[in-house]
């Protein structure tokens, strides 16, 4: 059969090495596989199927350096999990039996206890029994940190495998950003990491695992396994078993391109990724650890997970050239080794340079300042109608005399600014139905979170002062006691920690102290973002993409705000409803049509007049080297896109999760309520960034905007606006 186009040109900067136990790894995993009943008899696997996937070459490619017994473990965790996908396949997807696969998947996480002297149920299937097998055999050497990590992204691999089933029975095929959030889980990379620690005896330390930085080096190496696997697998998936989940096929329906076309932009997005990688490896990584004050042997552990993840993806890369798997005829393979160590697919210098290095190139030399005119808008088909509060004009009043108390009009903005920037038409829009007293704190939450936006880039970015960010990031957080909420004033001395101090003593007061704890880590997320964009601003970098889309979550304040709903809601919902993927999808579409809302009103304003690095349509313009209404068209599709995922979740995910919940008539109302305020929050935002003196021609070169282009704040506008959907009633 011929291929279905040709493959391109990898960026593989690290040599692939062979780990010399290969062989007895072969003979292991041989007699493994046939004792738990993956081959003859199981309906899936014959032997020769085995061999000819030859999951101990790419075990001992992706895990040079582990001994003869570890490499033996991972190589059985390999065939497991291949045959768990190949077995769900043939058993549930072929035959498009949802509540099949459910009832097979709800069994499998019996087999993993936290603790492992806890009795399992006796396996049913060769799947079960190859689980237990191995969790019996793996976890006596890890610790219950993760042990829980390791077992949740099992867990994430194994159920997300209904997405990919649901999606097959509808036609569906995914939205780039949806795609790349759902592969993570279902492609199992993650999972994969979670092997690295144990072959490389290089276990996280506890208190860095859920850093920014680590989870980067986690999901750019699964994102980048993955692309890299949907190149290679295209042809069996797409044309063989009917996949819709692919990245290939993905671009090719958003872009609306060739497969040829559509292979290279993945490739593309592998680059970047693995470019992102390698930025935070060597940027981000070394200060976490010494942030965090650790100590020789756990730097020397992180500094070895990040090797075995470098390890992964060349040794990965090789075993795609060589397994029967994958379509890779057409690809000249070298010698598995060089003079007896290297691999020879990571060889060609001509992987070092080409698109990788103009790409690279890109990122950094963006010239600000450029003269862009008014911002290109096009036409927002948002379905749901506006609601304005009737307290808008009071609320507007008594949020501009509350900033003026608390000194936020004494540098980068002034009263006739604040006033042009009405932000309590936003908060009015949001929560339509709200109290004059919610609408007021809404408004004030919303011109908080904007201010420190544009405080931070102008005062700490332009002068490259990471540091004094830090520090001042480090007393914000100390004007959110947890346990007393009232005595944040008290430690309060700038404008700016005077202000979140009075906003924390009145908005989790109200709430229980498990609450209020929650509420603080979000509020946290969104302070650390902004030192995100302060780090890129110091190496004048465009961010990644898909960084990009998943930390504008956060500088706009979504984590905070969509916890603040869940909570107006907790006593009708169970606690599980909110951990699902459909509240996730739910929620990250919203949030990420939202802040692109956002990137196309502010263009001119960041680009022109600030010489912002983030921004969505920018980001795009630097990856796909296109000019600006192209960029724009792009942003326009992928709103579009996210907005039908939205309508999509909503449509057929939610009743399977009433379903899944067995939820009441009072918990589907609640769980109505919560959608519907999403709904308010995003024709709220549209709304204001239609009507206020912020982004227009106008408004960024005289007027409010005045004050902007004198004083030069780098803000993005709206990283708040998250907050001000749902702190004006969080009380409620």
């Amino acid at each position: 059969m011929a291929q279905p186009f040709v493959l391109p040109d990898f960026y593989v900067p690290y040599p692939a090495r062979l780990n010399p136990h290969v062989e007895a790894a072969r003979s292991h995993t041989r007699e493994w596989a046939r004792t738990m009943g993956m081959l003859e008899g199981s309906g899936v696997w014959e032997e020769h199927d085995l061999e000819s996937h030859d999951y101990a070459l790419l075990c001992s490619y992706t895990h040079p350096d582990c001994g003869a017994e570890a490499l033996s473990l991972v190589t059985d965790w390999y065939t497991w999990v291949f045959f768990f996908d190949d077995h769900f396949l043939e058993v549930f997807k072929r035959t498009q039996d949802r509540s099949g696969g459910k009832a097979y998947l709800d069994r499998l996480p019996l087999f993993m206890p936290s603790d492992p002297v806890t009795a399992v149920p006796e396996p049913t299937n060769p799947v079960e029994a190859g689980l237990a097998d191995l969790w019996r055999r793996t976890v006596p050497a890890m610790s219950p940190a993760w042990r829980e990590r390791f077992a949740e992204a099992t867990e994430a691999l194994l159920y997300e495998s209904l997405w990919e089933l649901d999606n097959i029975n509808e036609g569906r095929v995914a939205n780039p950003v949806e795609y790349i959030e759902m592969r993570r889980k279902v492609g199992g990379a993650p999972w994969s990491a979670g092997l690295v620690e144990y072959a490389a005896g290089a276990e996280v330390p506890e208190q860095v695992a859920g850093s920014r930085p680590l989870l980067v080096l986690r999901d750019a190496f699964s994102d980048a396994v993955h692309l890299r696997n949907d190149l290679f697998s295209y042809q069996r998936e797409v044309e063989d078993e009917g996949e819709n989940s692919n990245g290939v096929l993905v671009l090719e329906r958003f872009l609306g391109c060739t497969t040829q076309e559509a292979a290279e932009a993945v490739n593309d997005l592998l680059t970047s990724r693995l470019q992102q990688f390698e930025n935070t490896a060597l940027t981000e990584v070394p200060g976490l650890c010494l942030e965090k004050g650790l100590g020789p042997a756990e730097c020397a552990a992180v500094a070895a997970y990040a090797k075995g993840l470098q390890d992964w993806q060349s040794g990965g890369h090789e075993w795609h050239l060589r397994s029967s798997r994958y379509m890779n005829e057409a690809v000249e393979k070298g010698p598995s080794r060089l003079d007896g160590v290297l691999g020879t697919s990571a060889l060609d210098v001509r992987t070092l340079f080409g698109r990788p290095a103009a790409a690279r190139l890109r990122a950094h030399t963006h010239v600000p300042h450029q003269h862009v005119g008014a911002s290109l808008l096009p036409e927002f088909d948002l379905p749901y109608p506006l609601s304005l509060s009737p307290h808008h004009g009071e609320a507007r009043r008594l949020s501009v005399d509350w900033a003026e108390r608390m000194g936020l009009l004494e540098d980068v903005w002034d009263r006739p600014m604040l006033e042009g920037f009405d932000f309590a038409l936003c908060s009015a829009g949001l929560d339509p139905d709200g109290t004059l007293e919610e609408l007021e704190l809404s408004a004030e939450w919303l011109t908080w979170g904007t201010y420190g936006d544009d405080y931070y880039p102008l005062v700490f970015g332009r002068p490259r002062d990471l540091a004094g960010a830090r520090q001042c990031t480090e007393r914000l957080k100390t004007c959110m006691p947890v346990e007393e909420p009232a005595t944040g004033p008290g430690l309060a001395v700038s404008p700016m920690e005077r202000a979140l101090a009075d906003l924390w003593a009145r908005t989790a007061g109200p709430l229980q102290r498990e609450a209020r704890g929650r509420l603080r880590d979000a509020i946290d997320l969104m302070l650390d973002s902004w030192l995100w964009e302060l780090h890129n601003q110091a190496q004048h970098r465009v961010p990644d993409p898909v960084d990009y889309i998943e930390m504008r979550r956060r500088t706009f304040g979504s984590d905070l705000t969509m916890l603040l709903c869940r909570l107006r809601q907790a006593d009708a919902l169970p606690p599980g409803v909110y951990r699902t993927g459909t509240v996730t999808r739910l929620e990250n579409s919203a949030a990420d049509y939202a802040a692109l809302v956002n990137d196309l009103f502010s263009y001119q304003k960041e680009i022109e007049v600030e010489g912002e690095v983030h921004n969505g349509v920018l980001v795009l313009q630097k990856f796909f080297d296109c000019d600006y209404p192209t960029a724009v068209a792009m942003v326009d599709d992928l709103m579009r896109g996210r907005l039908r995922q939205f309508e999509h979740v909503k449509k057929h995910e939610v009743p399977l999760l009433y379903e899944d919940f067995d939820l009441d008539a009072k918990g589907r109302a609640a769980f109505g309520a919560y959608l519907r305020e999403l709904e308010d929050w995003l024709a709220g935002v549209l709304n204001w960034h239609r009507s206020v003196r912020r982004y227009g021609e106008g408004d960024v070169h005289a007027g409010s905007g005045t004050a902007l282009l004198r004083r030069g704040p780098a803000g993005i506008g709206t990283s708040a606006a998250r907050l001000a959907a749902l702190l004006g009633s969080a009380a409620r």
